[in-house]
């Protein structure tokens, strides 16, 4: 537990997943290369795993009400290597957390198999009743897929391509039913993938088709409840470019990268559960001037360095935030 704490102060501080760079933050007068050589084990062999991670942020971000989730896959290449991430995120207070996560031995796209396997480790924490809805983008369409989500009890909100089945069309013949100047099309209690669903069909500003369907809640609804998805995009930009520099890392064995994966979702939840009371103001457009995680991790980093003793409270109370307790609705 001591070498884990240690590790999330360091990426806090170092905002970087590279051994290097976390060695660099640990305290003490171990030479460089020591205190790297203990970085190597912990990624070589901490007992830390998604399944106990998952348990603690469920217990940190408490909801009485049925929680909403994003499944997205994100990846990046060292060398010639694919890194690629199948990854669960739960959304709180608007912001999207990452849960659960499986690593796919290959680039491209994820498969039905493990899509199930990652929603399965899902049920083993919570129930069905307890998911509200789960939001996709257009990899995650097909019939086994859809319909064993059915089958789980689990409602689902996903982005269609155009050649998915609408009834006996395609959603590109609905398109066509589109008239010019019109806003959009709002289908009801259409058959997609086996399914009885909801769904809306319009275009982007850029051109594109916006293929949307449902099976829970209005159809009026759907589009506004589909904007979710795009939080899980905030959460991979906050830990790649604009946060911990994830696809920095040297790492590709797969227990190393969920290792660091885990490491990477304690010290997010940190932030997160710190930056939620920060106020911050809005631009003149209207949105955030700064992120949730942005504002947490600011203040974690500036009680961090505060060294005096009597400035070490505030750090103590922001470590006193990870007990369930103390989070609140």
């Amino acid at each position: 537990m001591e070498l884990l704490s240690l590790m999330v102060l360091a990426l806090l501080q170092a905002k970087d997943v590279r051994h290097a760079a976390l060695a660099a933050r640990f305290s003490g007068r171990a030479q460089t290369n020591s205190v790297i050589r203990r970085v190597d084990r912990f990624f070589d062999r901490h007992p830390l795993c998604p399944a106990d991670v998952a348990r603690v942020v469920l217990a940190l971000l408490p909801q009485t009400r049925p929680r909403e989730f994003i499944i997205d896959r994100t990846n990046w290449r060292y060398g010639q290597t694919d890194v690629n991430v199948l990854m669960l995120a739960v959304l709180w207070r608007g912001v999207a957390v990452p849960l659960l996560y499986e690593l796919l031995p290959h680039g491209g796209s994820s498969d039905t198999a493990l899509r199930h396997a990652l929603i399965d480790d899902a049920l083993c924490l919570l129930r069905a009743s307890q998911i509200r809805v789960l939001y996709a983008d257009r990899e995650f369409v097909g019939h086994d897929w859809i319909q064993g989500l059915a089958q789980k009890g689990i409602p689902i909100c996903v982005r269609l391509r155009r050649d998915s089945p609408m009834d006996e069309w395609s959603a590109q013949d609905w398109l066509g039913r589109l008239q010019t100047g019109s806003a959009g099309l709002l289908v009801e209690h259409v058959e997609v993938y086996g399914q009885p669903m909801n769904v809306v069909l319009t275009f982007t500003p850029d051109g594109d088709a916006l293929i949307i369907a449902s099976n829970t809640g209005a159809v009026t609804a759907i589009q506004a409840q589909y904007r979710k998805r795009f939080r899980v995009e905030c959460l991979f930009r906050a830990l790649k470019s604009k946060g911990f520099k994830l696809e920095s890392t040297h790492m590709t064995l797969h227990d190393h990268v969920e290792r660091l994966l885990c490491l990477l979702t304690l010290t997010y939840v940190w932030c997160v559960l710190v930056g939620i009371p920060e106020i911050c103001p809005n631009k003149q457009h209207g949105r955030r001037a700064w992120s949730v995680v942005t504002l947490g991790l600011r203040a974690l980093v500036r009680a961090i360095s505060r060294k005096v003793d009597h400035e070490e409270v505030p750090l103590l109370r922001l470590i006193d935030l990870f007990m369930p307790s103390k989070t609140h609705i």
